[in-house]
Parts: C-alpha cells; structure tokens; sequence
C-alpha cells in the first residue's frame, strides 16, 4: 500500500484556507490541519475550522496557541481598537504583526515531526486587504528559511511552502472552491462576528468576501448579523 504524501494546512475557518484545503485533499495528500488560537477577539473562527476540517477530510485537526494579543498593534486582537467598517488605504489596522511568520513557523515544527513534504497556506495576494504577509515574496522567503532551519533541509528534503491562491481573484477561489465540494456555509470570515457567529457584512473581509461570491455567479452562504 502506497504511503500517502502528508501535508500540513494552516487553516484558518475561512473561505482561502478552506479551498486551499480542498485543493490539497484533491491532489491526494493527507492533510493534517493546524488553526492557531493567537489571541483572537473571537472564538468563532476556531469553530468554523473545525468544521470545514472534519467536512473535508482532514486526517487530524490540531488547535495550537500563541499570544499575539500580548504584542497588541491589531484591531483583531485589541479590543480597544475598532475593526474600520470603510476601506482605507495602506496596510490597514486589522493587519496583526508576524501572525502568518508565526502560524508558518508552527506549521513547519509539526510537519518536520509528521514528515510533511508540504505546508498549504492560503493566502492571496489579489483580493485581499493588503497584508504584507500574504505576498508572494514573503512565502518565498519563508521557504528559503525553512530550507537551511530544518533537519529535513539540511539533509536534502526541503519543505515546500505551497500557496495555491496566492494569485487568484476571490471569485476563481470561490468557483474551485464550489467545483471540489467545498460548502462555505460552514466557514466565516468576518472580523467582528457575534456571539453566534453571524458576520457583520461590513468589515473589509466581509466585503471582498461577498464580492467574490458575486463575481463567482454563486450564491452567498454567509449568516449575517
């Protein structure tokens, strides 16, 4: 019996990383997926990975915690500091310093234990709010790192870093997403959700998300407040 390639995927309860998981399973690896508990101002995201990882097959979903909210900078994690409900210009104040560094760098340890080849992100770098993290000179960078801090890159089996999104419009996400099954009704992407998960409809990510099931020509799943 053949040894299926295992992969970790960061993932977040998101529409990105819910189709970057999708796509991961589709090319027949064995997903194990991480979410990170980083000091969040809600918990309704770390729900909603939870589902998409038991909906679309992860063999293991791991939950591991890191306290950003300590460092503070980020209306996710302060909340002192209002999630701006109008776009802005420049990198906006939902922006959390060093979250995917961070996330990746959990994801690196646990595949070098599991003897992952791969780590799947699912950051995009086209619809997105501008993040510096979520580029794709940041995730090369990355790789090059895990490269020469890793027993398996010194010993010749590097790491890849795969963000299959990286350079797609949220509507191509949404239409793949759709092809491979994915039900986005379980994921949520707003940054100010209510005690019952439900998404404002007026945050940043609210707004590309619903634009990108527009663009999508599918109808939006989302529960709004």
């Amino acid at each position: 019996m053949t040894h299926m390639q295992r992969c970790v995927v960061l993932l977040s309860g998101g529409l990105d990383s819910a189709t970057a998981l999708a796509i991961a399973r589709h090319h027949g690896l064995e997903c194990f997926a991480l979410s990170v508990a980083y000091g969040q101002r809600h918990s309704a995201e770390l729900d909603a990975a939870a589902r998409v990882a038991k909906a679309l097959g992860a063999r293991e979903h791991r939950i591991m915690h890191v306290d950003l909210a300590g460092i503070g900078g980020s209306a996710l994690t302060d909340p002192k500091l209002a999630v701006p409900e109008t776009p802005s210009t420049g990198i906006p104040i939902t922006y959390v310093p060093a979250r995917n560094t961070m996330m990746l760098a959990l994801a690196l340890g646990w595949a070098e234990v599991l003897d992952a080849r791969e780590i799947c992100i699912g950051v995009n770098a086209v619809d997105y709010s501008g993040y510096p993290d979520c580029r794709p000179e940041f995730i090369a960078a990355f790789e090059a790192l895990a490269a020469r801090a890793t027993r398996a890159g010194i010993e010749g089996r590097p790491l890849r870093i795969n963000a299959p999104l990286i350079a797609w419009t949220k509507g191509e996400i949404i239409q793949a997403g759709t092809a491979l099954g994915v039900d986005y009704s379980l994921t949520l992407s707003c940054y100010q959700p209510d005690s019952e998960g439900r998404a404002c409809g007026r945050c940043d990510s609210c707004r590309i998300r619903s634009g990108g099931f527009a663009a999508a020509g599918v109808a939006d799943p989302t529960r709004y407040a």
